[in-house]
């Protein structure tokens, strides 16, 4: 089936692109900053999480301005701030410059991720033919995945740890100029006033628990500061929840989460970043630490294992097309699982051979379930809400991808072998739990 749309399928995946690829980019150059910087696990975890902890908190909120707004504006908007805070952590002078303006970074990335996908859910009705766009657009940040470590280390070996940033300014410009000439723009979806005190008590929950999640491997999980940050997560999000579901013209819908299938996308989104991302923060650690290999070798030891994303990413949305994403969603992550669990065996000594095959599994399994969840979650939304359940969905791979660096990260704190084989095997087990949570409750194909 020949794609609809390439520019605007283009664009759109350029502003992902970036947000993916600067995640990546960072893992392999995160023991030179720490180096240049003057600081340790701690500090190499507030650089990957500093940006996700704005991420998660605003997502939500800029879901639902992109549907009141317009979508192709507030993609616009975040990709313009994601490339100029990309610009200052390039000269960024301090560890405290550097996380302010990953947070700055972060800010922007939430406010384009929801709008990319909204943009999809509108220039492609067809489910068959949006499955695909969703595929290639997976398969596109499954390209920034591959190059992320790669070109971090290139760029980390030849210049400095800065060039890691600096390489999103034309890549930035470029989606900017191709969404404005290329993108029609969505109409807004004004659903009643926006809901002000939702904003407040949604950013307040996801923002509270993100940092209570950060800090309580590096305080500790009894300290007051990560306890006070837990409890305001929580009652935040019970006010919340009692408050959109007597609103009028809620922010967040309930009756989403009514449909099994988009709930189920929503909890298998979370389990896939907790496992993927974490796994990745793990081994970039592993090969340069404890194997003592150059950000280069790093990049490219890591590179079967992100080179195998794109593929599977094209083949997960071909077999969505034909299939459904049921099964995709449960078999890639079984295979994930496997691999996992697989690495949880791993010894310091390992070969470079024989940690490959896991890593190529859990890749594989990864890349061949997330644009199937995706297209679930995405499928099972209104169209009119497109922008809020496109966040919803990143909110909850978001939040996934912070616990599992957090607490991953935290169990290497001591001996760093018996922590990441601990991870290892959580990881995994989460994964195989997924995909039973895939087979008992995303939606079977109907042919």
């Amino acid at each position: 089936m020949r794609i609809r749309h390439p520019l605007v399928l283009a664009s759109v995946c350029l502003g992902y692109f970036m947000a993916v690829l600067d995640s990546t980019v960072v893992n392999v150059a995160l023991p030179d900053m720490a180096r240049s910087l003057g600081t340790g696990i701690a500090g190499m975890q507030w650089v990957v999480d500093g940006y996700a902890l704005l991420f998660a908190s605003l997502l939500l909120t800029a879901g639902a301005l992109g549907d009141r707004l317009g979508n192709r504006g507030m993609f616009v908007a975040g990709l313009a701030l994601f490339t100029l805070a990309s610009a200052l952590c390039g000269i960024a002078p301090s560890l405290g410059a550097l996380v302010a303006f990953r947070a700055l970074q972060g800010v922007g990335a939430a406010v384009q991720v929801p709008a990319s996908l909204a943009l999809l859910r509108h220039a492609y009705h067809d489910p068959a033919e949006r499955a695909q766009a969703i595929g290639i657009w997976a398969a596109a940040t499954g390209v920034a995945v591959a190059a992320g470590p790669v070109v971090g280390g290139i760029l980390t070996h030849a210049w400095t740890w800065r060039s890691v940033f600096l390489v999103n300014l034309p890549v930035g410009v470029l989606g900017i100029v191709l969404t404005l000439r290329h993108v029609p723009p969505v109409p807004p979806h004004q659903d009643g006033d926006l809901d002000l005190t939702a904003q407040a008590l949604g950013i307040a929950a996801l923002g509270g628990l993100t940092f209570g999640l950060i800090q309580g491997g590096v305080w500790g999980w009894a300290s007051a500061p990560v306890i006070l940050a837990l409890l305001v997560a929580a009652v935040a999000a019970v006010l919340f929840y009692l408050g959109e579901r007597r609103a009028a013209h809620p922010m967040l819908p309930p009756a989403l989460f009514r449909d099994a299938t988009f709930s189920a996308a929503n909890a298998v989104g979370a389990i896939l970043s907790f496992g993927f991302y974490g796994e990745l923060f793990l081994m970039s650690l592993f090969f340069q630490q404890v194997q003592h290999r150059s950000p280069l070798a790093a990049g490219l030891a890591l590179l079967p294992q992100t080179a195998v994303i794109s593929l599977m990413n094209f083949v997960s949305g071909q077999v969505t097309a034909r299939r459904g994403a049921r099964l995709p969603m449960a078999l890639g992550l079984a295979i994930g699982g496997a691999g996992l669990l697989g690495l949880a065996l791993v010894s310091a000594r390992a070969s470079l051979v024989s940690v490959v095959g896991p890593m190529l599994a859990v890749g594989m399994g990864a890349s061949l379930a997330m644009p199937a969840m995706t297209h679930a979650a995405i499928d099972h939304t209104p169209k009119e809400r497109a922008g809020i359940g496109s966040a919803v969905l990143n909110a909850s791979r978001q939040v996934g991808g912070v616990v599992g660096i957090a607490l991953l990260g935290a169990l290497i704190g001591g001996r760093f072998m018996v922590g990441m084989h601990w991870g290892m095997l959580l990881a995994g087990a989460l994964f195989l739990a997924g995909s039973g949570v895939s087979l008992a409750f995303v939606e079977r194909w109907r042919g």
